[in-house]
């Protein structure tokens, strides 16, 4: 398992602060935290990625964010697959 997660379902007003808080709430440390945006609008595009700690860290974050909601939207979060760049 590697260490960047994908998470997906974020509301329209989610900033990465709000990212890195909810990760805070649960006890894991971050590297660093980007939510995705249009680029001709600036607006989040609904998903963005963490870069983890350690492994150990990322497990714990998947188990728990995957129960979170943010907004009232359910987040979903995956471990980041590597592939095509996203032009943010």
């Amino acid at each position: 398992m590697g260490r960047k997660l994908y998470v997906r379902n974020l509301p329209a007003d989610a900033t990465e602060a709000d990212l890195e808080e909810a990760l805070a709430a649960i006890g894991v440390s971050v590297e660093s935290a980007r939510i995705i945006t249009d680029h001709a609008t600036g607006q989040s595009r609904g998903f963005g990625f963490v870069e983890m700690t350690s492994e150990g860290e990322a497990k714990r974050a998947i188990d728990q964010l995957n129960k979170m909601t943010l907004s009232g939207r359910r987040l979903r979060v995956n471990e980041a697959r590597e592939g095509k760049v996203l032009r943010a």
